[in-house]
């Protein structure tokens, strides 16, 4: 595929554009933005089946959009989980009933969903799940017991889609279930917000004490869990990837500015490293085209996760070396009780810190490539 924007998608980039140039600058409230784009039709873009309020737009709109947005002054997305993961996961393997329910606010920005997945102990295997979903014979509902972490904007979240497992005598990735699960359940559901080495929590532990979850809110249907879960990480890196690597080319121009102003850049050695995070970028955009132009590789996802992790944050590390010894200077109070504040630098290094884990980590990334890509031994796996 000749991955290149024709004329229709250059005016849909102008409408885009201007769009958010009159809007972007208005939103204060993350929750109110993700509803003004949701009347707008902006979400839902790449969605296959328009119809829920979203506007129908190709593949080459979409990168569009989502290029657009990142070069805006917009706010980071607060409903992208339920619309990059969730709703391609339901149109793919849920039911009419569960579309028509759960995609039209999605939409409109009306509900934010955050992913239950990971588990204390269980680091990047996702199939080491724990947390069991138990249903009573005559009961319309699941009840689930059990613990998720790294559960990005749960404090912020109306639903939880959660990989739980329904038969107590399966192991690994067999008798799973993938279940939607209403939030606000106080007493059987707690939300613990992680704090971050950048003094923000964007992460959250999550404990489910007999949350219930309705038995038509499971995808796929009891047991099928795996797959939907693996079907859903398909959908994890696609258009966004580009929007991305916008905000990354963002972050290296603050940093060339950064290298010249303080003098760093007469080092050959720090232009030669900026030199080279500039040509790796280029080279991530076009895998990134060529991936989304259809080629078909099955390692594309972790090739792509490895390059930008390493990327990002190599770059984190030269942001602080061209800032000197400033660099170092901290807030004047990084007590856990204070909020404190970060410049760009700093906060892009400790931030970056966690790109190679998160997400799935390097060595995940890695095992996968070297098993469904390349074709060599599978790693031996521990008994859980």
């Amino acid at each position: 595929m000749d991955f290149g924007f024709n004329r229709e998608d250059e005016v849909f980039r102008t409408e885009a554009r201007a769009w958010l140039a009159e809007h972007a600058g208005t939103a204060h409230d993350r929750r109110a933005w993700e509803r003004t784009l949701g009347q707008a039709g902006w979400i839902g873009l790449g969605w296959p089946e328009p119809g829920y309020g979203n506007r129908a737009a190709t593949l080459t709109q979409q990168v569009a959009w989502a290029e657009e947005y990142a070069r805006s002054a917009a706010p980071p997305r607060s409903g992208h989980i339920g619309e990059n993961l969730l709703a391609p996961t339901l149109i793919a393997h849920g039911t009419e009933a569960q579309k028509s329910r759960f995609l039209p606010p999605v939409a409109a920005g009306e509900e934010l969903w955050c992913q239950g997945y990971s588990e204390p102990g269980a680091g990047s295997d996702l199939a080491g799940v724990r947390t069991t979903a138990v249903r009573e014979s005559q009961e319309p509902y699941y009840r689930i017991t059990g613990q998720k972490i790294w559960t990005s904007l749960a404090h912020e979240a109306d639903w939880c889609f959660v990989l739980a497992r329904t038969d107590p005598d399966s192991r690994r990735h067999h008798g799973l279930s993938f279940l939607l699960v209403p939030m606000d359940q106080p007493g059987r559901i707690e939300v613990r917000p992680i704090r971050q080495m950048t003094g923000t929590s964007d992460f959250n532990e999550v404990f489910f004490d007999g949350a219930r979850a309705h038995v038509e809110h499971v995808v796929g249907g009891e047991g099928a869990g795996w797959q939907v879960a693996m079907s859903l990480l398909g959908f994890e890196r696609g258009v966004s990837t580009l929007a991305q690597q916008i905000g990354f080319a963002q972050e290296l121009e603050r940093v060339l500015r950064t290298a010249v102003e303080t003098g760093a850049a007469a080092d050959p050695v720090v232009r030669d490293r900026l030199v080279h995070q500039w040509a790796e970028l280029r080279a991530m955009r076009w895998n990134a085209l060529r991936t989304l132009g259809g080629s078909g590789d099955p390692g594309a996802p972790s090739v792509a996760k490895l390059l930008w992790a390493g990327w990002h944050q190599r770059l984190g590390e030269l942001a602080v070396q061209v800032r000197g010894a400033a660099a170092g200077v901290g807030p004047a109070d990084w007590s856990a009780s204070a909020p404190y504040e970060l410049d760009a630098a700093q906060h892009l290094f400790l931030f970056s810190r966690a790109d190679t884990v998160y997400g799935g980590s390097d060595q995940v990334q890695r095992t996968i490539i070297a098993e469904r890509v390349l074709g060599l031994p599978r790693e031996p796996k521990g008994v859980v």
